[in-house]
């Protein structure tokens, strides 16, 4: 009986956490981080300031765990997108299934801005975020190493390294264009034509120089 009990609190604790961080998400993409009170995470998950305290510590803590939750969840995307062609990467539809995963959500750059500003003026945050840009840069480089008849990037990029930070730069750039314009497709084919052009000898594929 009473594993059964501890059970329900285990599993009751893991579902406040879960709707306090959706419903912090939603407000934080609304107002943005520095303008927002527990008290306005609390109504919108409806739970007491109580709830909350025994799952975060801080206002501060609460938003770490939203990015680090949301930070995870888009490098797996990213990875799985890029996966999909088995030994052979077909640019065009990876770069297409990529940007579908990091464009089509605003509110995630939103939050993702907030908690770049954030990072800036406190280095163990920023630690955090070049962990996860590294983890996001790696997984762009593996995926590009291991595609056949790919030996060599255009110079300007040098190795896999390179091209992966090349991406996430683009990345980035077209990013801050989508949160002034709130143009999606725009973004979306802009940075198609950017990578496939870093990537590629603007035919689709990867150069393969190995004769």
């Amino acid at each position: 009986m009473h594993q059964e009990a501890t059970g329900r609190v285990t599993r009751r604790r893991v579902r406040t956490r879960a709707n306090l961080l959706q419903a912090a998400f939603a407000v934080f993409a609304a107002k943005g981080f520095g303008h927002v009170s527990i008290e306005e995470v609390c109504e919108a998950a409806g739970y007491s300031r109580g709830a909350f305290y025994s799952n975060f510590s801080s206002l501060d803590e609460l938003f770490f765990a939203l990015y680090q939750e949301r930070a995870e969840l888009i490098a797996e995307q990213v990875s799985g997108a890029l996966a999909l062609d088995g030994p052979d990467l077909d640019v065009p539809a990876a770069v297409d299934r990529v940007t579908e995963v990091l464009l089509l959500d605003r509110d995630w750059l939103l939050v993702k801005t907030d908690f770049l500003v954030h990072a800036a003026r406190d280095p163990d945050v920023a630690r955090s975020l070049l962990e996860h840009r590294a983890r996001l840069r790696r997984a762009i480089a593996d995926r590009l190493a291991r595609a056949r008849g790919h030996t060599a990037l255009p110079a300007v990029l040098g190795d896999t390294d390179g091209a992966a930070h090349a991406v996430v730069a683009a990345y980035d750039g077209v990013t801050v264009q989508l949160l002034l314009d709130r143009d999606v497709e725009h973004a979306r084919a802009w940075l198609k034509q950017l990578l496939t052009a870093l990537l590629t000898d603007g035919s689709g594929t990867l150069e393969d120089t190995r004769n």
